[in-house]
């Protein structure tokens, strides 16, 4: 089963990649190496959803925004390459928790992007990675993660 067809199975649609905020870009290729910009969470209006794990938002809130990072991270890569057939394998995340000091439960959340990252690539999901806190992020965004992505050559 393809990657797209897992995503019809599970009843996903990969939203549409946003433009970047500063003077940066989405994504660079460098061989066969595809690095991925850090995203907060996207609700469907646009608009990064905010909050701090361990103060107004749970980790199951946290979870559910590391999954939409991951059908964001699902669409950049197919904005890159054309079809995410082309993913050899996803190599590491940097999933980034806004968390109040003693918060512990960062993989937890992060977990919400690896599983998705799984279910729709399989094995080629599989990824080294960290989860850390962090006092603050962008705009307040729950959660960020960036990613770097193996791609297949044509």
């Amino acid at each position: 089963m393809t990657p797209e067809q897992r995503l019809e199975q599970l009843g996903l649609q990969l939203p549409t990649v946003p433009s970047p905020i500063a003077n940066f870009v989405m994504w660079r290729q460098a061989g066969s190496l595809l690095y991925l910009s850090g995203q907060g969470p996207r609700k469907a209006d646009g608009t990064v959803v905010v909050g701090r794990l361990g103060l107004n938002h749970s980790v199951e809130d946290g979870y559910r925004d590391a999954r939409q990072i991951g059908l964001q991270i699902l669409a950049t890569i197919r904005q890159a390459v054309g079809s995410l057939d082309r993913v050899e394998a996803v190599i590491k995340l940097l999933g980034m928790v806004n968390a109040e000091p003693t918060f512990g439960d960062h993989p937890k959340v992060i977990n919400g992007c690896s599983d998705l990252l799984v279910e729709v690539l399989g094995d080629a999901g599989k990824h080294a990675r960290s989860a850390v806190g962090m006092g603050s992020l962008p705009g307040g965004m729950s959660v960020e993660i960036e990613a770097i992505i193996q791609i297949k050559d044509v």
